[in-house]
């Protein structure tokens, strides 16, 4: 029984990572290792679900996590649960608002990944999509660097990006792409409708075939002499445009 926990199963460290997880009540926790008297929200949580607590050492969490910046806690659970395409559509239609889908296309450092999502999860977004391939796997490294706010995120990894997002187009969908080549300004694009926003990687910046799916490219007006933006930045911009044209 040990074996087979061991394979299949996720180590989340550092507090908010655990504490998030716990409160969205998506992952099955194992059990739950602590360098100090477990104590406040994450203690509750624990008792509640009846989730069993180890106290550990320093260096024995470390171990565990895999990393020192475990704030002496940590967490066996089980995988992040990934949703489908169809999953996510099904809720296309059915809220006052218009849904709001993220496209992550090339994202492969975990920090911007989870930076990225922490933007998308504090706008509401509908759902969050991204390739298995050439993105950032939803590690826990993913979970921490979004301070957990990843386990509250509906988010669908796909085999193949633009068979996905020819069914939000079937869905009524608009997809615009950030480029720093576009020629409409994100400003000046009509986001109110049931929409996805396509962010790209840093170096290589959306793929070509994925570009040539969406319905227009956009830009993000820019003054410096700096000409490109960090993908987590260019993300939550865009989003928050959005969120601010549907609530303007």
């Amino acid at each position: 029984m040990e074996r087979k926990i061991q394979k299949n199963t996720d180590v989340l460290s550092g507090f908010h990572s655990v504490f998030e997880a716990l409160l969205a009540n998506r992952r099955k926790f194992y059990e739950i290792w602590t360098g100090k008297s477990l104590s406040g929200k994450i203690a509750a949580l624990a008792t509640e679900k009846q989730i069993p607590v180890v106290s550990k050492t320093a260096a024995e969490i470390e171990r565990f996590a895999q990393t020192d910046r475990h704030q002496s806690i940590a967490a066996r659970t089980g995988p992040f649960p990934v949703r489908s395409v169809d999953e996510l559509l099904r809720q296309t239609g059915k809220d006052a608002i218009p849904p709001l889908y993220l496209v992550i296309d090339s994202v492969t450092d975990p920090q911007n990944a989870g930076a990225l999502i922490r933007s998308a999860v504090c706008a509401g977004i509908s759902g969050i999509i991204l390739p298995k391939d050439r993105s950032a796997p939803l590690t826990p490294a993913v979970s921490r660097a979004s301070a957990g706010a990843m386990e509250h995120c509906d988010i669908a990894r796909v085999t193949n990006l633009v068979s996905a997002m020819k069914m939000l187009k079937k869905h009524n969908v608009w997809i615009t792409g950030l480029d720093r080549k576009g020629i409409l300004s994100i400003y000046e694009a009509d986001m109110t409708t049931p929409h996805a926003i396509v962010v790209g990687g840093e170096h290589t910046g959306i793929r070509r075939l994925v570009m040539q799916h969406c319905d227009n490219l956009c830009h993000i007006p820019q003054c410096g002499p700096v000409n490109s933006l960090n993908a987590s930045v260019a993300g939550a911009i865009a989003v928050y445009e959005a969120i601010r044209q549907r609530t303007a």
